[in-house]
Parts: C-alpha cells; structure tokens; sequence
C-alpha cells in the first residue's frame, strides 16, 4: 500500500504539470480559493484511490474542484468540531473555577493551596479528555472524507455509522499510521524546504500519499469503490 501510494501521483501522464498546479495552489492556499480547490483534488485522488486507479487524477474541470473542495472542508470542520468545542468548554471552566478558588481561599493559605491542587488534578483530567477527543476527531475525519469521496455526496461525510465502523478495521488503523508517517517524515522536510519553495511541491505530493492512503484504507476496509479489474 505504501508503495502504490509513493507512486499514485507519479504514474501520472502529466504528473510534472500536476505537481506544478499543486505546488503552487499550495503556496497561494492562504488566499482561501486556492486551498478550496486543492481540496477538492484531494476528493478526487480519493475517489481514484477507493476505485483501485493506479495513477494520480490531473486538475480539471476547476468548478468541480471548487465545489468538491468546499464540501470537504465542511466535513473536515465539522468532525474537528469533536476536539474543538471540548477545548473550548475546557479553556471556560478553567478559568470560572480559578476565580472561584482564589475568591474562596482569599486569606486562607491551607484554602488555597488545597483548591490549587484540586484545580490542578481536574485541568489535567480534562485536559487529557481533550487530548483524546482531538485524537479521535483526527482519525475519524480523514474517515469522513474518504466515506463523501466515495459516495459522492454530502451527507455520506456524516454517516456516522458507516464511519465508525470502517474506521475501526485493521486495513484503515494500518493505512491512517502509513499516513501518519508519511506525513510526519515527509511533511518535515517538505516543511524545512519550504524556505525555498521547493517544498511546497514536495508538501503537496505528501499530501496526495496521505489521501490516497486513509481513501484506499477505508475502501478495504469497507468493500466500497474497487471498481478496477485489479482489485
């Protein structure tokens, strides 16, 4: 799987010229539109690796890049909602429950020291609550995004169901850490290139190793797509 994935982009007729076009979306994705429209070819180099394609898909047809692309972001903002809004409420009763102790142990040492410690054990009760959900919001919604890349709508990036089940496979566990690695080793040198554009180039063929990876993991793991004669 690794290896079909290092190679995916580049058994590309014109995967020069796609890396180029990805490259340089990439760059100018603070702008917004860009990043949308990077995003939906990442929908599409799901859909190609959930049907067993062996080669990367190139930039056309850009109004359904657009398209596709703002329906990921969608799921994407939706399931990191999991870790956000825990962190959230975290950050608010954190800081309610400081000023309650110190309001309740002003003059009062023992008081005060005791609520500390109170403080202290349940922010890093909640804090590794947090950590959890951060954790499995991060595994389920590359889950998400293969499950509305294959079916092709939106409502399949909420199928929790289906989601769920899919994601808690052998074939997806194996593929989601592949990409986690890839992302972790590769990703960093692309990064320190960066300062030389380059990197944005190697960021972006990352990033297409790292979708078809979670895409190709979850269409094992739930029998979907695997439309061509090699599978």
């Amino acid at each position: 799987m690794l290896s079909d994935a290092l190679w995916f982009l580049k058994r590309s007729d014109d995967w020069f010229a796609t890396t180029i076009i990805g490259g340089v979306l990439w760059l100018l994705s603070v702008l917004i539109l860009p990043g949308i429209i990077l995003q939906g070819y990442f929908v599409r180099a799901m859909q190609a690796a959930a049907n067993g394609e062996q080669s990367a898909p190139s930039f056309t047809d850009w109004g359904g890049l657009f398209v596709d692309g703002l329906k990921l972001f969608v799921v994407t903002f939706v399931w990191a909602l999991l870790a956000v809004v825990p962190a959230m409420l975290l950050t608010v009763i954190v800081g309610v429950s400081t000023f309650t102790v110190s309001e309740a142990a002003t003059g009062s040492a023992a008081a005060a020291s005791a609520g500390g410690v109170g403080l202290g054990i349940v922010s890093v009760v909640l804090g590794l609550l947090v950590f959890a959900l951060g954790l499995l919001a991060a595994y389920l919604a590359p889950a998400a995004g293969a499950n509305f890349a294959i079916e092709g709508n939106l409502g399949a990036g909420f199928d929790v169901r289906t989601i769920v089940s899919g994601a808690f496979t052998g074939e997806y566990a194996v593929a989601w850490l592949l990409a986690l690695v890839v992302a972790a080793v590769l990703g960093l040198i692309g990064s320190i290139l960066s300062v030389i554009v380059v990197g944005f180039f190697i960021l972006f063929y990352v990033q297409v190793m790292t979708y078809y990876l979670w895409a190709r993991g979850f269409a094992d793991a739930t029998g979907k797509g695997r439309q061509s004669a090699g599978w």
